[in-house]
């Protein structure tokens, strides 16, 4: 399942909007019912409105009624050379936990032969949570 993924976020990168940062990222959201969501950034000149590629993914499966998810691919790099991996932001860890369990799985792919695995709660060890917040 981590190739399809990698491929889907591979697909969905080249529809990127990054002419400010020439930073494109793909992301593919898999849902509990195997049911992929694909998202690119999308760059906005006043940069605090630009949207990644995660949370594009995310908007796009809860808009359809979808809300469980079991991984999610990220790949993302300059417009032109090696792609490094691209790790989730901040915001974007936080929109994944509003929506996935600590198990989910993030992989940060370069390509479809070198990716690593973590889960939300590597990425987010100590992650805001309503009841925490009470």
């Amino acid at each position: 399942m981590q190739i399809k993924l990698i491929e889907a976020a591979m697909q969905a990168r080249q529809a990127s909007y990054s002419p400010y940062s020439g930073f494109r990222v793909g992301a593919a959201l898999l849902a509990k019912s195997g049911e992929i969501f694909t998202g690119c950034n999308v760059e906005i000149g006043g940069h605090s409105a630009t949207c990644c590629a995660e949370r594009a993914a995310i908007v796009k499966a809860v808009s359809q009624g979808v809300r469980e998810f079991s991984a999610i691919a990220i790949v993302g790099g300059p417009d032109t050379g090696p792609i490094p991996g691209c790790f989730p932001c901040g915001v974007c860890r936080q929109a994944l936990a509003e929506f996935c369990s600590d198990d989910l799985v993030i992989i940060v792919a370069e390509n479809t032969e070198k990716w690593r695995e973590f889960t939300l709660a590597e990425m987010l060890p100590h992650r805001f949570e309503e009841a925490a917040a009470e």
